[in-house]
C-alpha cells in the first residue's frame, strides 16, 4: 500500500535475507516509490521479510551508554520525545554505507533541525556485527568527525549470547545504516536503509511549518 507521503524514498540496496549479516549500501537502484509509508513495504527482503514496524507506536530504546553534543553522559527518551519529530540514525564504524551515504544525511539533517524545539535527534550505534572493532569508544570520535550536535548512544547487543542490539529487536531494523522517523503522536512513519536528504529535510520542514506559524 502506498500512500501520499511517498516522496522520500531513493534508490536503496535491497535488505538481505538474514538480519544478523552485514548490511551495507553497495549499490542503488531504482527508486521504489514507497517512501512514508504506512506499512513496511517499503524494507522487505526478496524472501518477503518485511523489516522495520511502520505505522506501529514506537518504542523505548533503553541504553546504558548515551553521550551529549559536548561527549558527557546523556540522556535520550522516545516515549519522552513525544510531541516531536524523531529522526534515529543507526551505523556501526565499519559500515561503509553509514560513512558514504548515512552520516552525510545525518549531519545534513541535524544542521538544520538540531537546535528546534519541535524535534528530536539521536545517532546509535547498533552492533550485531564486529564486536571488538565497532566499539563504545567509536561513538565519540565519529560525533568528532562528523560534527554532530546530538545525542549519541552505543547499543551493543550480545554476541556470547547471539543477542542482536536492542535497537534492532525493538524497530526490527534491517542492518546499517538505517533511518527511523517517528511522527509527534509517536507513530514510525518511516523505516529504511535511506532517504533523499534534501526531500526529507523538507518533508520534516513542511510539517513543523504549522507549528511555526502557530
Amino acid at each position: 500500500m502506498k500512500s501520499s507521503n511517498n516522496h522520500l524514498n531513493t534508490p536503496a540496496a535491497a535488505p538481505p535475507d538474514d538480519p544478523g549479516r552485514r548490511q551495507m549500501l553497495t549499490k542503488t537502484a531504482a527508486c521504489i516509490g514507497a517512501g512514508l509509508s504506512a506499512t513496511a513495504a517499503s524494507a522487505q527482503t526478496s524472501g518477503g521479510v518485511r523489516w522495520g514496524i511502520e505505522g506501529h507506536d514506537a518504542p523505548e530504546i533503553t541504553l546504558d551508554y548515551w553521550i551529549d553534543a559536548e561527549g558527557k553522559p546523556g540522556h535520550f527518551s522516545v516515549l519522552e520525545s513525544r510531541g516531536k519529530w524523531v529522526f534515529l540514525k543507526c551505523f556501526q564504524d565499519w559500515c561503509p554505507g553509514c560513512h558514504s551515504s548515512g552520516f552525510p544525511t545525518l549531519q545534513a539533517f541535524s544542521k538544520r533541525f538540531h537546535d528546534h524545539p519541535g524535534v528530536a535527534i539521536a545517532a546509535i550505534q547498533t552492533v550485531f556485527e564486529g564486536h571488538q572493532t565497532n566499539t563504545v569508544e567509536d561513538v565519540r570520535k565519529l560525533q568528532l568527525r562528523y560534527e554532530l550536535p546530538i545525542v549519541m548512544g552505543h547499543d551493543p547487543g550480545d554476541p556470547e549470547r547471539d543477542q542482536r542490539p536492542v535497537t534492532m529487536r525493538e524497530y526490527f531494523t534491517g542492518g546499517t545504516p538505517w533511518l527511523i522517523l517517528i511522527n509527534p503522536e509517536g507513530k514510525v512513519v518511516f523505516n529504511h536503509y535511506h532517504a533523499d536528504t534534501d526531500k526529507l529535510i523538507a518533508y520534516v520542514a513542511e510539517q513543523l511549518a504549522p507549528q511555526t506559524e502557530g
